[in-house]
């Protein structure tokens, strides 16, 4: 394909975020680039009953410090069932490395968040890595969680 987009895998999202504006905003950006938002929800628990009602979660989009738990467990369950995760947050955890794909760090561009799915929508299609990553993005190797 010469010109328009590659064909996406990841297409149905759950949003995982504690702050009300940020989640509204996520939402609607993702839902306008054309992606389908499963749920969006602010608890731990709330996003692994999603997941465990709806099996085809294609990425988690997770804040690390939620009032319930931490992202980093969420992670850990998501990518137990197949479902990759971008974390999203302001400080980007060491320890979550190998459940997720990778971590954008906040404050983030709606086109910076569209552009890190990219990047992982292309690692698991197995394209090579970007030239150029969103800006606070990073895209973690997953050669040894795959």
């Amino acid at each position: 394909m010469v010109f328009g987009r590659q064909k996406r895998v990841i297409t149905r999202l759950l949003i995982c975020e504690d702050e009300p504006l940020i989640a509204f905003d996520n939402e609607y950006a993702l839902t306008e680039e054309g992606f389908e938002v499963v749920a969006t929800v602010d608890k731990v628990a709330d996003a692994l009953a999603v997941l465990d009602a709806d099996p085809d979660v294609h990425l988690v989009l997770a804040d690390v410090s939620l009032a319930d738990g931490s992202g980093i467990e969420l992670a850990r369950q998501a990518h137990a069932r197949g479902v990759a995760v971008i974390f999203c947050t302001g400080d980007c955890p060491e320890g979550g490395r190998a459940f997720a794909r990778g971590c954008l760090a906040k404050p983030y561009r709606p086109a910076d968040l569209i552009d890190a799915i990219a990047a992982v929508d292309g690692q698991l299609q197995g394209r090579i890595r970007p030239r150029r990553l969103p800006r606070g993005f990073s895209l973690f190797d997953q050669e040894a969680a795959a």
